[in-house]
């Protein structure tokens, strides 16, 4: 761990300052920085930080580990593909791309041996991949097959221009028949694995819900990103006191008895504009089976 001091009177933007300080790169500077590598008088920051004199800034490298990504036939359940995109249904236990604790029988790894022209803009670890869903959430995701196709489908999600609706089934009754969180999402200071909702070194977040259908003890609801941090749905839901059902990071501490494993959430609909046609195309993946055995189960608790 290398440790830099910032003494100067003046402020100066955390990225460039260090870029010049420690000799490395810039882009890996705000790898770094995203990935919590770097910290800014020990906690994370964000790449423009003004740096004020006293600031103490410390640096982690990385172990750089080597994955070999190979190709696997895993009987991917495509519902489109073209020359520019792939949207692939996920199914629930499936890990996007490979990482440590998890070399295969990822996304990567079935996309590769399905077709060979993934974007390279990620590297060889996240070829095509433009957006992720958590390994126990199921439903669509979609990759692209060129770079000019990966930056187009980047761009429509940080504009907010994609559609990205989710079912879940959460605990407890719901009174309104729909409603939006807007509360900002960082990383939980007191659990670096979990997201929570938080003023500190947070990023803006909203999802907008609306009840499906209400059970005596839980609720159907669609859930749709207007942004798309990470666990975001997940977080917001425990944060106003519903939490996803079978969630183990964010749900009820009592055991689980729903007849699924993780959390009860499904990524039924994905729409965006299509790179090279510019039409704006909507896709649609029915809940599972574990999902409609839950919503049974539900209506099995009474309404």
């Amino acid at each position: 761990m290398n440790e830099y001091h910032y003494n100067a009177e003046t402020s100066a933007r955390l990225d460039k300052w260090l870029t010049q300080e420690s000799g490395l790169t810039r882009s890996s500077v705000q790898d770094w920085i995203k990935r919590e590598y770097i910290l800014v008088n020990g906690e994370p920051s964000k790449q423009n930080y003004k740096l004020a004199a006293g600031d103490v800034i410390t640096v982690e490298e990385p172990q750089k580990e080597e994955l070999e990504v190979t190709a696997e036939n895993l009987h991917l359940d495509v519902v489109y593909e073209d020359s520019d995109v792939i949207v692939v249904n996920k199914p629930r236990g499936m890990v996007v791309h490979p990482a440590p604790g998890h070399p295969n029988g990822t996304l990567v790894n079935g996309l590769l041996y399905h077709c060979t022209d993934l974007s390279g803009i990620n590297g060889v670890i996240r070829p095509g991949i433009v957006h992720r869903i958590d390994k126990d959430t199921s439903g669509l995701i979609m990759a692209a097959k060129n770079d000019t196709a990966h930056e187009s489908l980047v761009s429509q999600l940080k504009d907010k221009k994609t559609l990205r609706r989710y079912e879940a089934i959460v605990q407890g009754v719901i009174p309104h028949d729909k409603g939006t969180v807007d509360a900002p999402i960082g990383r939980d200071p007191d659990d670096r694995q979990k997201m929570t909702v938080t003023e500190k070194n947070a990023r803006d977040a909203v999802t907008h819900f609306t009840v499906l259908d209400r059970f005596e003890r839980h609720t159907h609801v669609a859930c749709e990103l207007e942004t798309g941090r990470t666990h975001q749905i997940r977080v917001h839901m425990r944060y106003i006191e519903f939490p996803i059902v079978g969630d183990p990071k964010y749900g009820s501490r009592k055991k689980n008895t729903f007849p699924i494993e993780g959390q009860a959430l499904h990524a039924a609909v994905l729409g965006f504009t299509h790179p090279s046609t510019g039409e704006f195309m909507e896709f649609q993946a029915p809940v599972p089976e574990d999902f409609q055995a839950c919503l049974s189960y539900a209506s099995s608790l009474g309404r």
